[in-house]
């Protein structure tokens, strides 16, 4: 019996030896927790770490501006430089076309100085015994840090995805226009994890299911709410028996209210997006930076696998803004100083209600 004990508590050992460290977008947490990247290192941040593998994330959309767009593009495109397998279901006749607007990585810090070097090092003539440091450098230059592909990377908004990343790749895309059930849709979804099964300490990949605007009208089954419920149900299943992260996007005002709560109740990780007006004079003097905010992001709730304990965030409110009008960053909510001339106070209190529109926010 202690030589059975012996063998087990080893072999446990080498589980927890971390293969998934020479996997490429896939790192431990606590508690035995893998993360795969949000695609955002502010986000990953935020949420401790990613988004847990196993867990079902939901984000719930504005109808009045497309800002969880922003969220899929960078996890997508995050999955596919990690060359890890792709799901992507739209709403949308073509979803394929949808993979030409995927955002490019940023070079790092160190791959920005690299590439300066090498460029500097065409314009000058030196002694020839020194080009063959420019060539190592020059070497080490593949966006990648370490010789490794980083967990997190920057994205640039502004450019496409490079074709090699689409290349050779899992992806399968489908259109859920027109779609009458969900059957289908649960089958493709089910043969698509079967192809990442959870065996523990032998994890060689990870994929990624994304589904946007998962009740919008022009599914036929969007007024078949209880039959939507089933396959999230199912869905979530699925993947936490599986290497993979769920994705779901959904306009909550699209479904009845107590069908979005049970919906929001079956997320793992809950987020919601919203719209920031133009011309909202109040915000305007109440936070700093408002100029530069195209959004506003909400973490409603924060997936706990393989424990009870919650997490406690400093902030549930971000400002969504982009750097350099470039990359999405994400920053808390900061209040506007207060003008003493007028006498006025906005309150020092952590919540604060804004417009009607915006509800409220967190400090």
């Amino acid at each position: 019996m202690a030589a059975t004990k012996t063998r087990s508590s080893s072999f446990s050992r080498n589980i927890s030896v971390a293969p998934t460290s020479q996997v490429p977008g896939l790192k431990y947490g606590p508690n035995g927790t893998i993360f795969v990247s949000s695609g955002i290192p502010d986000l990953d941040k935020i949420l401790g770490g990613g988004f847990s593998l196993g867990s079902l994330v939901m984000v719930m959309e504005d109808t009045e501006a497309p800002h969880h767009m922003l969220l899929l593009r960078n996890f997508m495109s995050q999955g596919l430089v990690h060359n890890q397998p792709l799901l992507y279901a739209s709403p949308s006749r073509e979803p394929r076309a949808f993979l030409g607007t995927l955002p490019n990585p940023i070079l790092s810090k160190d791959d920005k100085s690299r590439e300066h070097d090498i460029e500097q090092e065409k314009g000058l003539r030196i002694a020839w015994q020194y080009r063959k440091y420019f060539g190592e450098h020059q070497q080490n230059f593949e966006g990648q840090k370490d010789g490794k592909p980083e967990y997190c990377n920057d994205f640039d908004l502004r450019k496409p995805l490079e074709r090699h990343f689409l290349s050779g790749q899992h992806i399968d895309c489908i259109s859920l226009q027109g779609s009458q059930n969900l059957a289908t849709f649960r089958d493709r979804c089910s043969a698509f994890l079967a192809q990442l099964p959870r065996f523990d300490g032998n994890i060689t990949s990870a994929g990624r299911i994304t589904i946007q605007s998962f009740c919008a009208p022009q599914c036929e089954y969007s007024n078949m709410e209880w039959e939507m419920l089933s396959f999230i149900r199912s869905l979530k299943s699925m993947v936490r028996s599986s290497n993979a992260v769920a994705v779901i996007t959904f306009p909550p005002s699209l479904v009845s209210p107590s069908i979005a709560k049970r919906w929001q109740h079956l997320a793992d990780t809950l987020l919601s997006v919203r719209a920031i007006p133009d011309e909202d004079k109040e915000l305007a003097n109440l936070l700093t930076g408002y100029q530069d905010m195209v959004g506003l992001l909400n973490v409603h709730k924060v997936a706990r696998l393989n424990t009870q304990v919650p997490v406690i965030l400093e902030a549930t409110t971000f400002s969504m803004k982009l750097k350099k009008r470039r990359s999405l960053v994400l920053e808390c909510l900061n209040q506007a100083p207060i003008d003493g001339s007028s006498g006025s106070s906005y309150g020092t209190s952590g919540g604060c209600s804004g417009s009607s529109k915006t509800g409220r926010l967190d400090f």
